[in-house]
């Protein structure tokens, strides 16, 4: 079994390709960020920017940003989504199946919290906890996407079919995810990054 973990090669390789995509794509779509943030400001009633605290590479909690999609529901505290979460607004669901929604993370992106590719930023009570060698999924920047984002694409699905959504992704979707992180470090490559951003966008 390969190490787990990039070499400084990979690392610069890895940041490179990140920084000059997300420069890229803020210039693209800047425009775009700022008409959904002003949608979402009137649709959710508060700042369309939803910014919240992650784990990100080596524990360290940085300050997420998307685009709000939910409004606040009296007696409905959970960070668990699943489909038909009644805190989703219509408009929300548009710039979620879109993808919209995830855009300002290229900022975080660009400021080197976050990549494009690598297990998606967990609130703390996840990523923080792990131990052992399954503490190596945070040697990395969280990701965007991912393979372990892409294999639960339909986690929201998944969880509404669960009588305890919370237990169900403590207790199967995220050790599973870990996994499948772990095995995404171990072979590494650019190449590989590509195609998990392509399979992002276009499917």
């Amino acid at each position: 079994m390969s190490k787990t973990t990039l070499s400084a090669g990979q690392a610069a390789a890895k940041r490179c390709f990140d920084f000059v995509v997300a420069f890229s794509g803020l210039i693209v779509t800047w425009w775009l960020i700022l008409l959904a943030w002003l949608a979402a400001t009137i649709d959710t009633r508060s700042n369309g920017f939803f910014i919240q605290k992650r784990v990100g590479k080596n524990g360290k909690i940085f300050r997420v940003v998307k685009i709000k999609t939910m409004r606040p529901v009296a007696a409905f505290d959970t960070t668990v989504t699943r489909r038909g979460d009644p805190r989703i607004t219509p408009l929300g669901a548009f710039f979620r199946r879109t993808k919209i929604d995830e855009l300002p993370q290229l900022w975080n992106v660009l400021l080197g919290e976050m990549s494009f590719v690598g297990p998606r930023p967990d609130v703390p009570g996840y990523a923080d906890k792990l131990k052992g060698e399954e503490r190596a999924m945070l040697s990395i920047r969280p990701g965007i996407t991912g393979p372990a984002t892409l294999k639960y694409r339909n986690e929201e699905e998944l969880l509404a079919a669960q009588n305890d959504p919370e237990a169900y992704n403590r207790e199967v979707i995220w050790p599973d995810k870990v996994q499948v992180n772990l095995e995404y470090i171990r072979n590494w490559s650019l190449r590989r990054d590509i195609r998990y951003i392509l399979n992002t966008v276009f499917h």
